[in-house]
């Protein structure tokens, strides 16, 4: 009788389990890509030099989150020239050399183009500056849907990477419970959170996300004061210097690196640009997954399930008689 073979069990052991991350809160430099490239890359230098492994940035950090801005849109009008001023493209082979030259995970938010339509997205990069995919945001807020697309099924990645499992949720999509259930399934561990929303009560919702998902959220927000943003097309000079004082904080940011277990590793920065770095061990993960797995032991299935379209949805289908 032929015998069965012992399997072989890989050792983990020694493998390292701790890495270092950097949270990124800092404004655009607003119609200029150029300079938001340059000084992303400052930013990573910086990150870098401290020891980081992985570097997430705020939503919209390339192409600028269009703050206050109403794209001179009302009932029965368009101004196109407000429209203009956030019609870029991203340069992804910058941002690639970015992650390679100092050695990175990079995870980029970017106002994103395809045709005609812009999209908001979050881009990843790896270390050796390949392009891993991206994130696009499904539910524009409010009235960011007069300015972006809407993102399908299909840009809802988990990548599977040596320093654990790393995807993206943007802004107030993070309170959508049943995105939230997909990415857990999907089994994320590093939950990255570029977002917008610098108010207080931010902090409960990403310190909620970390311990329903058993995940570490890295939340990236920008900090902006009114003197970073140009007028927009619809205000007067006069109208917009009145309104808000030069040293005016228009968005606070609140960028905060939280654990598995609810506890905030650091932040929440409300003062300024600024680096939130934390050392995070992966098998905190675990940790807390052996008591709640959202996804896993504490799911009910036979009473309550989710299905997820991730196909990509095209408004136009061409099929051959060939």
């Amino acid at each position: 009788m032929a015998s069965i073979p012992t399997p072989t069990v890989k050792d983990d052991a020694a493998a390292p389990t701790t890495i270092r991350a950097t949270v990124v809160q800092a404004a655009t430099v607003f119609y200029d890509t150029p300079a938001t490239l340059d000084k992303a890359e400052r930013l990573v230098a910086e990150a870098a030099s401290n020891g980081a492994q992985l570097v997430v940035f705020p939503e919209a950090f390339i192409g600028g989150y269009p703050r206050g801005s109403n794209f001179g849109a009302t009932v029965g009008h368009f101004n196109p020239t407000a429209a203009e001023q956030f019609w870029c493209n991203t340069k992804m082979d910058r941002l690639a050399r970015i992650a390679e030259s100092y050695k990175v995970f990079l995870v980029m938010g970017v106002i994103e183009r395809e045709g005609y339509t812009l999209y908001c997205s979050v881009v990843f990069f790896d270390p050796q500056g390949c392009y891993l995919g991206k994130r696009r945001k499904f539910m524009p807020s409010t009235a960011e849907r007069i300015v972006w697309g809407f993102g399908d099924g299909s840009t809802t990645p988990v990548f599977d990477t040596p320093i654990g499992k790393l995807g993206a949720v943007i802004c107030w999509e993070n309170k959508m419970p049943l995105l939230r259930t997909a990415m857990y399934a999907k089994g994320i561990e590093i939950y990255c959170a570029p977002n917008a929303d610098d108010r207080e009560v931010w902090q409960p919702t990403v310190r909620h996300i970390a311990i329903e998902g058993g995940v570490f959220v890295l939340s990236a927000c920008q900090f902006c004061l009114r003197k970073d943003f140009p007028a927009p097309p619809e205000y007067s000079l006069a109208e917009w210097e009145n309104e808000l004082q030069p040293d005016s904080v228009v968005s606070a940011g609140g960028s905060v690196i939280v654990a598995p277990s609810g506890e905030v590793l650091a932040g929440p920065n409300f003062e300024g640009e600024g680096l939130i770095t934390a050392d995070l061990d992966l098998k905190d993960v675990a940790i807390a997954k052996f008591s709640f797995d959202a996804v896993g032991h504490y799911s009910r299935p036979d009473i309550l399930n989710l299905i997820v379209n991730e196909r990509a949805m095209k408004p136009v289908s061409f099929t051959s008689h060939k």
